[in-house]
């Protein structure tokens, strides 16, 4: 079996991996910039641990030597992805993150020469962000190839985070983005709105700057591409007003006052919350001529998901030997493997 590595195990997603892969006879090499914490975490469990940061690069090749593969869970993945990448691409080490920062999909894809010749492949994304999307992306690329607009989106109830919490701060100065004429946009937040039934009922929904505004171009080549969550009109109205307010938000004092506040209010949801809190994912795709099919599946809660497509994606990677070079989570474990994790039900299309 291949050696792997969970880093960024003590935090909240990374550790749910390193609890799941254990309870399935795992034993992934723990590790993280918090050498006490992620210590203690290894220390209960009986796993290996090793303590290295990313703004050392010395430090970050050492830390991975003989890793095949890396689940790459510490973010914000603006800051890390690409030093674990490049410590990924020097030890010829399989690389997978949970992002769903649209710049990260992009620099990760620039990179696929490079994972090409170091024989690795590089495969952002898998887990909520954006395995139910990209596979819905794929599937309705398949069902209608002549698309030429694409709308995604979901509706999760399961909460945030420390570590996606700041995401979402980091990303207020960004505003909304979508894919318009092959180019991405920057927009207002809160910019499209419609009313879109994603499985559990029709409600008012709104753009979001999500990642398959990357992901779903490379699984699908369609050149307009929205992605949708469920949100109050009167939410939304107020979220347009926050606009405004988006050079403010930029600034680097108010980000760290904001990500201070979440790290201290925020602890991520409990067992019990993730449990009842189901996932309802929905696309739609267009042609030029207006026909359009729709493509719904109901899912687990994002977390849960996160950790069964991270544990489905090291699986795949210790019995395949995939062509190296970057791919999109439906490229590399194919578009029906949302179907294939633990609490899926089946992709419907209409």
């Amino acid at each position: 079996m291949s050696e792997w590595m969970i880093y960024g195990a003590n935090g909240y997603t990374g550790e749910l991996l390193a609890r799941e892969a254990l309870s399935r006879g795992l034993t992934p090499v723990l590790a993280g910039r918090n050498q006490q914490a992620v210590s203690a975490l290894a220390s209960e469990l009986g796993l290996q641990a090793r303590h290295f940061t990313l703004d050392d690069p010395d430090a970050a090749n050492q830390g991975m030597q003989g890793m095949n593969i890396v689940v790459h869970c510490a973010g914000p993945f603006s800051a890390t992805s690409q030093p674990m990448i490049d410590a990924c691409l020097h030890n010829h080490c399989h690389y997978l993150d949970i992002t769903g920062e649209i710049d990260v999909f992009i620099a990760a894809q620039s990179r696929h020469s490079e994972a090409a010749e170091a024989d690795v492949v590089i495969c952002s994304g898998v887990g909520f962000d954006v395995i139910p999307t990209d596979c819905i992306a794929a599937r309705l690329k398949e069902a209608m190839p002549d698309a030429d607009r694409l709308a995604l989106g979901f509706d999760s109830r399961t909460g945030f985070s420390p570590g996606t919490a700041k995401t979402s701060v980091e990303g207020l100065k960004y505003g909304g983005r979508i894919r318009q004429n092959d180019k991405i946009k920057t927009v207002p937040l809160a910019y499209q709105s419609r009313d879109i039934d994603f499985g559990n009922g029709t409600k008012h929904a709104v753009t979001i700057p999500w990642g398959d505004i990357a992901t779903a171009w490379f699984s699908t080549g369609i050149d307009d591409i929205e992605v949708y969550i469920p949100m109050a009109p009167s939410a939304a109205t107020r979220l347009r007003r926050l606009d405004r307010l988006r050079p403010l938000l930029g600034l680097p004092p108010v980000q760290a006052l904001l990500k201070y506040l979440v790290g201290r209010r925020i602890l991520g949801p409990g067992s019990d919350q993730r449990l009842n809190a189901r996932s309802f994912v929905w696309g739609e795709a267009q042609n030029r001529v207006g026909k359009k099919i729709t493509a719904r599946i109901e899912t687990a809660n994002g977390y849960d998901v996160t950790v069964e497509g991270a544990l489905f994606a090291v699986d795949f990677l210790q019995q395949n030997e995939p062509a190296p070079g970057y791919y999109t989570p439906s490229r590399l474990l194919g578009a029906d493997c949302i179907e294939k994790l633990a609490g899926s039900g089946e992709m419907q299309l209409d």
